[in-house]
């Protein structure tokens, strides 16, 4: 396991993983409400792999709703705190220090944190329990595409329970900084700075903040602390003319990120320091364009499910995160859409270091009632706040497809719950543009999302052609049997991107223990495949009316085989050829695989 420091925009050095071999028991009778009530633990699991997988020692997929975790670790009390943190955890969480509870949360693909220096004992061995609790069968919680099912089906997957994203230490002083926040404003040439400090109540505090772009120093400032925070911009030297701004803006083309060192001093004593990294970037829409760094932008996407063959949700560790960044852009994409998942940070992380845009997108509920919705804004709050600072992402998906939502041209109600989760994530963050209802039935949203599968390159022509009239487009074409856009909100002349079509299936490495691939479109060879992929993605870059697209998909999830690279990250044909037809830079040969 490769596992890298969890947090890449605060980072300390003083840091425990704790990953690795933890004591684990199912719960399915549900004897036991607290560590004292276990007396035994008959199995051994690896964190932070799911149980269902195989890289966990376990590998069981059968219905569990409650398991539990415990380990030792050794840990002296000293004269800072300590904090226990959890990356993710599906779905409901309680922890235990020694006996003492010392954390609750919801939320299966958000992060939590306990304050456990008054559980610690003085001998220095410390007990950690947690248990997990993620009924298979509760359709009203956020759970992406994770089955109900016994065997994953069609468009669904196995299962993740408990522990799935890294759990660590952090020793931090009796006074820190738990939370920062960047906000960049590329017109002015500033860069929000929010700085949120907790502990123990103390005179004077400053923060000391310093921006570089290699070995050259930007901006070194320093600000007091007032009611335990600082909310500040800073503003650096605009040099004006494009060519030497292009060099600190941010963009797939030019990753340029800005590292910060941030100190917390009492008086002129440092208690605490961190680093961090931000960006210069801007992203909003103009008329039908999106807009990066105030040029027209056209977003090649892919579409991304976050799995692997036998991690699941987890990444089997950092460079798995960073190659999966890289083959993104090694076939011609400069973005992917996070389909259904709330990714690890560490694969944000990898997006800001090589250049990859990121749609963000809410791992959907399946049922419409009050307690899914208030689970959905917990989660997607919680969601927004860790991951708002990070570069990449340039939009926000509350959700898809009328999931949880099925009745929308009919029920008041779930056109009330989509507005309304709009109208948050803007209230929540007004840098991004953000799509209420991606693939059809469009309320509140900033871009129009058309799902499309057909792969008749014709039919597509036919629909979306320059002579076709928009308002033939909007109230008579219907994708999927669905209206694009619900009645009281017609086509304002927002952008219209294709955000999902292609799904060409092809096995090109069969997946051990699938019995039945699917897929939209089948190819039987690998030259049918890449001759289908050159023409579909010549039709859709040539047609005028999208400003972007998002193929369907980047890697083969379990049975569902139309990625463009196998489950284990090989290319069914050539990255070049691919990168061709993605980019229209070179047309495909027939008969050259």
């Amino acid at each position: 396991m490769d596992f890298a420091y969890p947090r890449p925009q605060l980072q300390r050095a003083n840091w425990t993983s704790l990953n690795g071999s933890w004591r684990f028991r199912y719960d399915d009778d549900l004897a036991f409400s607290c560590p004292q009530d276990i007396r035994d633990w008959p199995q051994t699991i690896t964190v932070p792999y799911p149980p269902e997988s195989q890289a966990s020692g376990i590998g069981d997929r059968g219905f569990h709703k409650v398991c539990w975790y415990q380990r030792d670790v050794e840990i002296k009390p000293g004269q800072d705190r300590v904090m226990l943190r959890f990356g993710a955890v599906d779905y409901a969480a309680r922890v235990w220090v020694n006996g003492q509870l010392a954390a609750t949360h919801e939320g299966g693909h958000t992060p939590f944190a306990a304050d456990i220096t008054g559980m610690l004992d003085p001998s220095g061995r410390q007990v950690i329990t947690v248990r997990a609790e993620d009924d298979p069968h509760e359709l009203t919680k956020p759970r992406g595409k994770q089955d109900w099912q016994l065997e994953p089906h069609s468009i669904w997957y196995p299962r993740t329970t408990g522990i799935w994203q890294t759990v660590w230490i952090e020793r931090v002083p009796r006074t820190y900084v738990d939370k920062i926040r960047w906000t960049p404003r590329v017109e002015g040439f500033q860069i929000g700075f929010e700085v949120r400090v907790r502990g123990d109540l103390a005179d004077d505090l400053s923060i000391e903040v310093s921006l570089s772009h290699g070995e050259r120093l930007l901006a070194r400032d320093r600000y007091q602390v007032v009611d335990n925070e600082v909310d500040r911009f800073i503003v650096l030297s605009d040099p004006g003319i494009d060519d030497y701004r292009n060099e600190l803006l941010w963009s797939p083309e030019r990753p340029t990120l800005l590292d910060a060192r941030i100190r917390l001093l009492r008086g002129d004593k440092v208690i605490d320091e961190f680093t961090s990294y931000t960006a210069l970037r801007s992203v909003h829409i103009l008329r039908d364009r999106f807009m990066l760094n105030g040029r027209p932008y056209v977003l090649r996407l892919v579409l991304d499910q976050g799995y692997w063959p036998d991690t699941l949700l987890t990444a089997p560790g950092d460079e798995a995160l960073r190659r999966d960044v890289e083959l993104a852009k090694a076939m011609g994409f400069n973005g992917v859409r996070k389909h259904q998942k709330i990714e690890d940070p560490r694969y944000l992380y990898w997006a800001d270091r090589l250049g990859l845009l990121v749609w963000e997108e809410m791992p959907s509920a399946y049922r419409f009632t009050r307690t899914a919705i208030k689970r959905i804004v917990r989660e997607w709050t919680e969601a927004i706040d860790r991951d708002y600072s990070h570069p990449c992402i340039i939009v926000w998906v509350p959700f898809n497809e009328s999931w949880g939502v099925p009745e929308l041209t009919a029920v008041r109600e779930q056109r009330h719950a989509v507005e309304a989760l709009y109208h948050l994530t803007k209230t929540l963050d007004v840098t991004r543009p953000v799509i209420g209802n991606d693939g059809w039935e469009s309320s509140a949203t900033d871009i129009i999302g058309i799902h499309d599968y057909d792969a008749n390159t014709e039919h597509i022509r036919q629909r979306y052609g320059k002579e076709i009239p928009p308002e033939q487009l909007f109230d008579r074409r219907r994708p999927g049997g669905r209206v694009l856009t619900l009645d009281g909100y017609p086509h304002r002349g927002q952008p219209i991107m294709l955000t999902e079509f292609g799904g060409i299936a092809y096995v090109g490495k069969p997946e051990p223990g699938v019995k039945k691939v699917w897929g939209y479109t089948k190819a039987e060879t690998a030259e049918e495949f890449g001759r289908l992929y050159q023409e579909l993605m010549h039709t859709i870059v040539h047609t005028a009316l999208f400003s972007g697209f998002c193929y369907t998909q980047f890697a083969d999830t379990y049975q569902e085989a139309n990625g463009l690279l196998n489950a284990d990250r090989t290319p069914k044909v050539p990255l070049e050829l691919i990168h061709a037809a993605t980019t229209e830079s070179r047309t495909w040969i027939p008969g050259t695989l």
